[in-house]
């Protein structure tokens, strides 16, 4: 039966659980304040008398980011809001975020609800329960971004560098704040350095010691955890040397079908006794220990049938560049002429319209293209392609493919190698059957030779030579394809006090061969990558 108490009715006494007496006597009564309601004595201990009403939904929910010191993803929002008094009394109040699900729990306002992701919106609502239930969920609060610290970057370090390093920083995620700062540090520890940027010089290092580095971000909520190590790295004093080089690029690929011009041959340029073109022999680099440069030898243009044959790939040694060989001109379905390259292709013929003119050198890698015959329909013939040391031979008549331009010797290893020769022409289509007149020779260095009936000749590899044009089967039969350029090299030349170490992505001959007692040389066949010196 339920209670009725005036407000004189002082019979039973009231308080928290804990003042609650352990034992009196049987019928009894307590008004809990922790739990709303009232308790009753029976020989087996305390009883609820009469349960509560029901809680009513809380009102005025007000969420704030708490972000300072909480670790990435584990955010933390305080949730404040008024409990509405014209329901039974709670004994607990829940909040729950959106989305994810995240709750805390406590009795009174405001509750903190921890396990945030980091730089995520969320809302929240409350809700009242006691003994007689829980309420209904009360209206969202306005959306608030849970923010913590960084997320830990990592970070990596080049090695080889006088009492430093470079050191590369990839942020993690920023926590919902822009990170403001980075601090790394080196085991074994020298300084605790400090940037804003992602690119940073560490100073104040022993040479000849492994480092490793760890670096922390930090923004407006503090600092992140630490990454992973980096890699190690172990600077080193720099020493001048003086380098002498061999630069050659890929030749390109013949032209396509009867009356096709030869590929030009890779550009060449060199500090040692020759280079291409008219230009003169350039002066040697001046480089360091402990530093990276980049090394690329550039591929030969390929061959294709009708359409699609293509030039030389640069290659390349520091700050030289040495250019592509150019693609020789084709007849069959108007192929495009080559344009300027380290030394250009040679002109093809075209069925029934103008012929293609020989593209133009550079005049410190390589010469023009020789011409074609100039006639049209199917007995213009193909010009050379041009080379390293001379300029592409034209075609002397109807049906006659042009030689190819010959290249340049260079005795940069201390033996004689000519690089750098130009693709020969190929034959016309005559017309007497299906057979075809005469073609080109490839020019020293290389060089590929013409077709006649077959595909042109292939470049050689590792001397930038250009491929040969190609010839003509039995019309109609446009099948055959321009020969392919021949890969570049990079040959570098240094005192043999030094020793070059190639990184990977390169390939290379025997390293640091020596060449007379006072230098070595390295010779570099392809890839891509970076040299340097110790």
């Amino acid at each position: 039966m339920p209670i009725r108490k005036s407000s004189l009715d002082n019979s039973y006494p009231s308080g928290t659980t804990a003042e609650r007496p352990s034992s009196t006597a049987i019928g009894s009564l307590y008004f809990n304040t922790d739990l709303g309601v009232v308790q009753i004595y029976t020989s087996n201990g305390w009883f609820v008398y009469q349960n509560p009403a029901s809680p009513l939904a809380p009102t005025a929910v007000v969420a704030t980011n708490q972000g300072t010191s909480r670790a990435f993803n584990n955010g933390r929002a305080s949730v404040a809001f008024t409990p509405t008094g014209s329901g039974g009394v709670p004994t607990s109040f829940t909040v729950t975020s959106s989305p994810g699900g995240y709750t805390g729990t406590g009795s009174s306002s405001p509750i903190t609800v921890d396990g945030l992701q980091s730089n995520t919106s969320y809302t929240y609502t409350v809700t009242s329960t006691n003994l007689g239930g829980t309420s209904s969920a009360s209206v969202a609060s306005s959306a608030v971004t849970a923010t913590t610290v960084p997320q830990a970057p990592s970070i990596s370090a080049i090695s080889g560098q006088d009492t430093q390093s470079t050191i590369t920083i990839t942020p993690g995620a920023t926590g919902g704040s822009a990170i403001t700062q980075y601090t790394i540090t080196s085991n074994p520890a020298t300084t605790t350095q400090t940037t804003a940027n992602t690119s940073y010089t560490f100073t104040g290092l022993t040479n000849g010691t492994a480092y490793t580095f760890t670096v922390t971000a930090t923004n407006a909520n503090g600092t992140s955890a630490s990454s992973a190590a980096s890699n190690s790295i172990t600077p080193q004093q720099i020493i001048p040397l003086e380098a002498n080089y061999l630069v050659v690029a890929g030749g390109g690929a013949g032209g396509a079908f009867s009356g096709s011009g030869g590929g030009g041959a890779g550009g060449m340029r060199s500090t040692f006794n020759s280079t291409g073109g008219t230009g003169s022999i350039e002066s040697s680099l001046s480089l360091q220990t402990a530093t990276n440069y980049t090394v690329t030898v550039g591929a030969g243009g390929t061959g294709a049938a009708g359409l699609g044959g293509t030039s030389g790939g640069n290659s390349i040694f520091h700050t030289i560049t040495s250019t592509g060989g150019g693609l020789g001109g084709g007849q069959a379905g108007g192929q495009p002429g080559p344009g300027s390259n380290g030394g250009s292709g040679g002109g093809g013929s075209q069925q029934d319209t103008n012929a293609q003119p020989a593209g133009t050198g550079q005049s410190n890698q390589g010469y023009n293209g020789g011409g074609t015959s100039g006639a049209s329909g199917w007995s213009g013939a193909g010009g050379g392609g041009g080379g390293a040391g001379a300029v592409g031979g034209n075609a002397p008549g109807a049906y006659t493919g042009g030689n190819g331009g010959s290249g340049r010797s260079n005795n940069i290893t201390g033996s004689s190698i000519t690089y750098a020769g130009g693709g020969a022409g190929s034959a016309s289509y005559n017309g007497s059957g299906g057979s075809g007149g005469t073609a080109g020779t490839g020019g020293a260095g290389g060089g590929g030779n013409g077709g006649v009936t077959t595909n042109g000749g292939d470049g050689g590899i590792n001397t930038g030579g250009g491929g040969g044009g190609g010839g003509s089967a039995p019309y109609p039969n446009f099948s055959l394809r321009g020969g392919n350029g021949g890969s570049g090299i990079v040959i570098i030349r240094y005192p043999s006090s030094r020793t070059l170490i190639a990184g990977a992505g390169l390939t290379t001959g025997v390293l640091n061969q020596s060449v007379g007692g006072t230098d070595k040389y390295t010779t570099i066949t392809g890839g891509t990558g970076t040299i340097s010196f110790s």
